[in-house]
């Protein structure tokens, strides 16, 4: 099970942007997740006519790896962990460590 997904709110942990917030837009692959306005880096884009891309220097958020973030708790307003638990039904949910909320509702 993915800890963290696609649309989750998290916060990094580590590097440059340590502490900023942000929305996962996609995960690039199993290690990997692309954070909005974190890691973002100045990228040289060459035009493409055929795609209707212009040139110049764009900037790009790079992925990130999953190690680096943790999903934000709203009830304790801070990065907290992430666990699977079995519900009654067979659901597979994932839980916050610190109060064992669950993070889907």
């Amino acid at each position: 099970m993915q800890r963290i997904r696609k649309g989750d709110e998290v916060v990094v942990l580590t590097g440059r942007d340590k502490g900023k917030r942000g929305t996962v837009l996609r995960r690039v692959d199993a290690q990997h997740v692309v954070v909005e306005g974190v890691n973002r880096v100045k990228k040289h884009q060459r035009p493409n006519p055929m795609k209707g891309v212009t040139g110049g220097i764009v900037d790009k958020d790079m992925p990130i790896h999953v190690s680096n973030v943790a999903l934000f708790n709203p009830a304790t307003k801070k990065a907290d962990r992430v666990g699977a638990k079995s519900l009654q039904d067979g659901r597979k949910v994932r839980v916050f460590k610190a109060n064992g909320e669950q993070v889907d509702a």
